[in-house]
C-alpha cells in the first residue's frame, strides 16, 4: 500500500466533500494561485486514499495545475454500501465519470484523469465507457491486465480472511507479512496510526471486491488504444504487482509516453513526489 510521506495539506489545498450525481466523494482540492491551466483528477488504489497524492499537490499547483485526490467509494472517507455489487468495476467507473462531470469548470482547462494501481483499471475502465470528458489518461503503477501471479496468492489469502477474520485481526496478519522496511515501526507514529485506521475506515465488500478485479482483469489495452486518447505510462523502477518490463510493453502498445521514476517502486507518488510530479505536469502541459 501507498504510505504518504506527510498527512499535512499544503496551503494551496482544502478537504471538502465533492457532490456529484452518484453521491458525495471525500476529496484534497489543490489549486494554483491564478487560472488553473489544466485540472488533474487522481484515483488511488487498493488499500489506498486521497492522502496517498498529498505530496504530489503542491508541486502540481505550482505547475498550474488544480489537482483533485479523491477516496473512492467506500474507501477511507468517502462513504460506501454494504454489497459487493456496489463496487464492480463498472460502478466504479460510473463514479469516475461521475467526479469528473462535477469538477467540469469554464476555467478548469483540460481535465486529464489518472490512476493508481487499481486505479488504474478503474480509470480505464471509465476512459472506455467515455473518454470524451478527459484529455488524457496517466496509468500510474499499474499494467495491462491482472497482477503478477507472484502477488496473486497474497491478494487470494486477504480476501479469505476478509470473509473469516476480524479487520483488525487482518491487519495485523498483513503487517507480520510484510518485509522489514514496510513495517509500522518504520514510519512516524501518526502515518502508522493514519494506515491503520484508514484500513478500519475502508469497507470490506470495497476491498473482496475490488481485490477481486486485479485477479481477473482482462487485457484491455488494445481497447484504449483504439480511444485514441493521450496515455501516459508511469512507474517506479521495482514493481511487484505489475512488473516493470510489462509496463514498457504496454506503453509501447499504446504508443504512450513512458517515465520510469528513479528511486522510485511501486508508489512514485509517494516517494519521489517532486520527480513525479515534474513528469505529470510536463505531460500534461505537452497533450493541452
Amino acid at each position: 500500500m501507498s504510505r504518504p510521506p506527510t498527512l499535512t495539506l499544503p496551503p494551496c489545498a482544502r478537504a471538502y466533500r465533492l457532490d456529484t450525481a452518484r453521491g458525495a466523494f471525500a476529496v484534497h482540492d489543490a489549486r494554483p494561485d491564478g487560472a488553473p491551466i489544466g485540472t488533474a483528477l487522481l484515483v488511488p488504489g487498493f488499500t489506498g486514499s486521497k492522502e496517498d497524492f498529498i505530496a504530489l499537490l503542491a508541486p502540481l499547483a505550482a505547475a498550474g495545475f488544480r489537482t483533485v485526490a479523491v477516496d473512492g467509494r467506500g474507501q477511507h472517507e468517502s462513504p460506501g454500501r454494504s454489497t459487493q455489487q456496489a463496487y464492480e468495476q463498472q460502478e466504479l467507473a460510473l463514479d469516475v465519470l461521475a467526479q469528473a462531470r462535477a469538477l467540469e469548470v469554464p476555467d478548469g482547462g483540460p481535465l486529464h484523469l489518472l490512476g493508481h494501481s487499481l486505479g488504474g483499471l478503474i480509470t480505464r475502465a471509465a476512459v472506455l465507457r467515455d473518454p470524451a470528458p478527459f484529455r488524457s489518461l496517466t496509468v500510474l503503477s499499474s499494467g495491462p491486465a491482472a497482477i503478477d501471479p507472484a502477488q496473486q496468492a497474497r491478494v487470494r489469502m486477504l480476501i479469505d480472511a476478509l470473509g473469516t477474520m476480524e479487520r483488525e485481526q487482518v491487519w495485523e496478519a498483513m503487517r507480520a507479512l510484510d518485509p522489514p522496511e514496510a513495517a509500522d515501526d518504520a514510519a512516524p507514529p501518526e502515518i502508522a496510526a493514519f494506515l491503520r485506521q484508514r484500513w478500519l475506515n475502508t469497507a470490506p465488500e470495497q476491498l473482496i471486491a475490488t481485490a477481486r478485479q486485479m485477479l481477473a482483469e482482462p487485457d484491455r489495452v488494445d481497447e484504449l488504444a483504439r480511444t485514441g486518447l493521450p496515455v501516459h505510462v508511469v512507474s517506479g523502477v521495482v514493481d511487484y504487482a505489475w512488473p516493470v518490463p510489462l509496463m514498457d510493453a504496454m506503453a509501447r502498445r499504446l504508443s504512450a509516453r513512458r517515465t520510469v521514476v528513479e528511486g522510485a517502486e511501486h508508489s512514485p507518488n509517494a516517494e519521489r513526489p517532486e520527480k513525479t510530479a515534474g513528469a505529470l505536469a510536463g505531460f500534461w502541459s505537452d497533450v493541452g
